[in-house]
């Protein structure tokens, strides 16, 4: 059922981009109410699911001007049991929640995949909690809490799976073990605070070494979201074994921190050109990333800017 659950073709080469803060996105410059910031509920109705479609249209857009890759993220993030609860959804609702946000995405390929565009679909993984403070499972709990919602995807036309958000190490590791038992590859996206760690303190490094180490390196690839380029660019060992699997960013536009970002009623949308260069200099620190795309309060004028930055000019197609 998946086209490259068994390759994925964002680790052979070149650029692959994906979209930005789809629930902010929706939220403030669309005006939709989602509760808990769960963007899974459109998939409950047409208009729902038209406005979702709408969101990833722009993006693949883009790709296809660019000529990249892409990968297209379910917008699940919030769809597992703990949250699913809270929003009134049963346990099958929820696995044809998950199911349905594949669906969808297949349908986009279907539309816009080309032979020098291939089109990765990855089943979005959030954090069991809020994915501002520390998870407190430990990796066995990990495993099997996620393995339901993994489970749900390695029956659709995934090829993947990403948990994003991620402040915990054993909840990585719990992901990474229940991804490779139903046959998933996965990516693991840690967020970090203003000083370039965990909110438990501990380093991106630690992180990274620590999940790889506990699982024999499952991850197909790590990656960082939900921080901006300024917290965590220091924290990057340029020569060290462990930065080489980091191969994505999905940063935020906002230089303000996670509590700031908690307590803000407004959009901060930062500079999408600055945001386009800072991708340009950790490009050409990291030449292995591979997977570029934006998190809370970006767009596809931000994503537009790093393609703009980070793509020679011939890649370029009409």
């Amino acid at each position: 059922m998946s086209r490259y659950r068994d390759r994925l073709p964002q680790l052979s080469g070149g650029t692959f981009i994906t979209d930005g803060g789809m629930e902010t996105t929706l939220i403030f410059h669309e005006g939709m109410e989602l509760a808990h910031f769960a963007s899974f509920v459109l998939l409950a109705s047409p208009e729902g699911r038209r406005k979702l479609k709408e969101y990833y249209r722009r993006y693949l857009d883009i790709a296809r001007q660019h000529g990249t890759g892409f990968v297209l993220d379910t917008a699940t993030w919030r769809a597992n049991a703990d949250w699913g609860n809270k929003l009134g959804y049963s346990p099958q609702a929820l696995k044809t929640a998950n199911e349905d946000a594949v669906e969808l995405l297949a349908e986009l390929r279907g539309e816009y995949e080309r032979p020098q565009m291939p089109i990765v679909i990855s089943g979005a993984i959030g954090p069991r909690g809020d994915g501002y403070k520390a998870g407190a499972m430990n990796a066995s709990e990990a495993e099997d809490y996620h393995g339901e919602q993994i489970a749900a995807f390695a029956g659709t036309k995934a090829d993947m799976v990403t948990a994003f958000t991620l402040t915990s190490i054993d909840e990585a590791i719990g992901v990474a073990r229940a991804a490779r038992a139903h046959g998933m590859p996965s990516a693991i996206s840690f967020t970090v605070e203003t000083d370039g760690r965990l909110v438990t303190g501990r380093s991106i490094q630690d992180a990274i070494e620590t999940t790889d180490a506990a699982t024999g390196g499952a991850p197909a690839y790590y990656m960082i979201n939900c921080a901006h380029p300024t917290h965590f660019e220091a924290a990057l060992d340029h020569d060290s074994a462990w930065v080489k699997r980091v191969c994505g960013i999905r940063a935020n536009a906002s230089m303000m921190s996670h509590a700031e970002l908690d307590d803000s009623e407004t959009l901060d949308a930062g500079d999408p050109i600055d945001f386009g260069n800072r991708y340009r200099r950790l490009l050409s620190s990291m030449p292995q990333l591979r997977v570029l795309g934006g998190c809370c309060g970006t767009d596809h004028r931000h994503v537009m800017a790093i393609c703009e930055a980070c793509l020679p000019p011939q890649a370029a197609s009409a």
